[in-house]
């Protein structure tokens, strides 16, 4: 069957590297983005299967009609990617107010207005799958990404929720969590609290890191499609999927040590029951 995809920054990443994915499988692709003209050459690769459609997430206006574009040219929606983001490092003390809200504004506030969007014609037919792109990120916080962590955090918390509510519908849920791959996260991509000196030691290498990311990051974009679109077409997809040997290793570790933690601590709070 012949799947319609729906994704949000598409214009590079794995926005752009699932939308030639799937165009590769046969699918059709609605590529949305702020600039729509940075799109022409993905849609030139297949003008039939191809939309290219301006999109700015944070402005919930634009979200029905471009649903409604999707609708007019190939019928529905199947595969809802939430792909739209940009990297943050700051402590959290150095957060500016402003900043953090257009950051919850991009990474979360929008996946829930698209995910709503797109959830009534999905149970309609009741079939779909919303694939969160999220990061290690959603279940490791490390010193200066407190803001990028707490996003993805927040997503993955909605995201449980959402996949329990929409399965009877006949509708998917897929976490992605990648780790360092050679996207635009970056400094050019970045959004840098301003550096108080006050946090040199916990916070100065993730600036450094940040700063320095060029592209050379280990992992493939083109790989990372692939591997989402083999879990999507698994008869039973996992719920969350870790890309990349970094991701493995920081999220295993982290689950460890916090199933270590509670267990340690069981007795004492074991000692509240009445």
């Amino acid at each position: 069957m012949t799947r319609t995809w729906f994704i949000t920054g598409s214009s590079s990443g794995f926005g752009r590297a699932l939308c030639l994915a799937a165009l590769s499988e046969g699918d059709n692709v609605v590529a949305t983005a702020r600039q729509p003209e940075t799109l022409e050459p993905l849609v030139a690769q297949a003008p039939d299967r191809a939309l290219a459609l301006g999109l700015d997430v944070t402005e919930p206006e634009q979200i029905d009609p471009a649903i409604a574009a999707a609708h007019r040219r190939f019928g529905g929606i199947d595969v809802l990617v939430n792909n739209a983001g940009f990297a943050s490092v700051g402590a959290v003390e150095e957060l500016e107010d402003h900043a953090l809200r257009q950051l919850m504004d991009v990474m979360f506030f929008s996946t829930v207005s698209l995910v709503r969007a797109v959830l009534p014609g999905m149970r309609e037919r009741r079939r779909g799958s919303i694939v969160q792109m999220s990061s290690m990120g959603g279940q490791v916080s490390m010193p200066g990404f407190g803001a990028y962590c707490a996003a993805k955090f927040a997503l993955e918390g909605l995201s449980d929720a959402l996949a329990a509510e929409v399965e009877p519908h006949g509708i998917g849920v897929l976490i992605v969590e990648p780790g360092a791959f050679a996207t635009s996260f970056g400094a050019a991509r970045s959004q840098v609290s301003p550096d108080s000196s006050h946090y040199a030691d916990t916070v100065g290498p993730q600036r450094a890191a940040v700063a320095g990311m060029n592209g050379s990051q280990p992992g493939d974009p083109a790989k990372a499609a692939a591997a989402i679109l083999h879990a999507l077409g698994e008869p039973s997809p996992p719920r969350r999927l870790a890309l990349g040997a970094d991701a493995i290793e920081h999220i295993g570790a982290a689950l460890d040590a916090r199933r270590a933690e509670l267990d340690e601590w069981a007795p004492l709070s074991r000692s509240t029951a009445r």
